[in-house]
């Protein structure tokens, strides 16, 4: 397995708790001989570090690891900017949910020691691509790694939209919006909305109307390799909102056609040797344990 000894820190270093365990973490690492660099905010934060400040292109040309201590949106926004580096992630936990930062703060320096010795699993995931065209010309571009949202922008009013899957037409739709989720994705908004949990191992994509005004429509998965076309309605009252991970990037205007595929450069994850997808979905989502483990409890 891949060593790291070049490794960059990112975080969201307005909560103190994040700051307590990035100072951990950068004191831990030196001790261990590894060269450390902190995206500069965080060494804004930090004006006792003893490590080097660098951009985010710096950290994704010059380590070979980047730790993310914060929330899952935290690592999706580090994860958007540092695919195109090839470099991979690791997520210290300092959020709620923590489907993609699985490291425990108590556990820090137990687990990155493992993983600084080569006791870890690598696993690959992939982003999307949107781009919004007005009379065949773009207007907007973002990428996402959970979700690319299409919805009216306000509260209790729908859209009309017609659906495409590698230019081949699929349905029109009168709803609050659309949903295009990668596997990843699919256990945040697009769960919340009635579609299926996706192995992050999965190649595919699935396709989520939210609160249709027709009662047979349903979430629907297709290849990973799809391009997703939506013509959003020429007669909508209001012009829908174009999301990717939950920010709003732009706004859409009636005529207007919502492109969505895989990005060329995914990104990576590394998990402790003990990582389990469904141990963590039974964590996060309360499933239920092994039936002779509820007994003894």
């Amino acid at each position: 397995m891949e060593t790291f000894r070049h490794i960059g820190i990112l975080g969201r270093v307005s909560e103190e708790r994040v700051r307590d365990t990035i100072v951990q973490l950068e004191r831990y690492l030196i001790g261990a001989g590894v060269h450390v660099q902190l995206e500069e905010r965080v060494a804004e934060a930090l004006p006792g570090s003893q490590s080097r400040a660098a951009t985010i292109g710096m950290i994704g040309e010059s380590c070979d690891l980047a730790i993310i201590v914060g929330g899952d949106g935290s690592l999706l926004g580090a994860a958007r900017k540092l695919a195109q580096y090839d470099i991979p992630l690791l997520g210290v936990n300092r959020g709620k949910l923590g489907f993609l930062t699985d490291i425990l703060p108590d556990q820090v320096e137990e687990q990155v020691g493992a993983i600084l010795r080569g006791e870890y699993q690598m696993e690959k995931r992939f982003l999307l691509e949107a781009v919004l065209s007005r009379d065949g010309q773009p207007v907007g571009k973002s990428e996402a790694v959970n979700d690319v949202v299409l919805d009216s922008g306000k509260s209790a009013r729908m859209i009309e939209y017609e659906l495409f899957v590698d230019d081949e037409f699929v349905f029109s739709q009168h709803a609050d919006g659309l949903i295009v989720s990668s596997p990843t994705g699919s256990t945040a908004y697009a769960l919340s909305g009635g579609g299926p949990i996706m192995h992050p191992r999965l190649d595919a994509l699935v396709l989520v109307p939210m609160f249709p005004h027709t009662l047979s429509t349903r979430p629907i998965v297709v290849d990973g390799n799809s391009e997703i076309k939506v013509v959003i309605g020429r007669n909508n009252p209001t012009n829908p909102q174009l999301n990717c991970d939950g920010q709003v990037n732009f706004s859409a205007a009636p005529g207007d056609v919502l492109y969505v595929h895989k990005r060329r450069h995914g990104f990576k994850l590394v998990h402790p040797l003990d990582h389990s997808y469904y141990a963590a979905c039974r964590d996060k989502l309360r499933w239920g344990n092994r039936l002779d483990q509820a007994r003894d409890t």
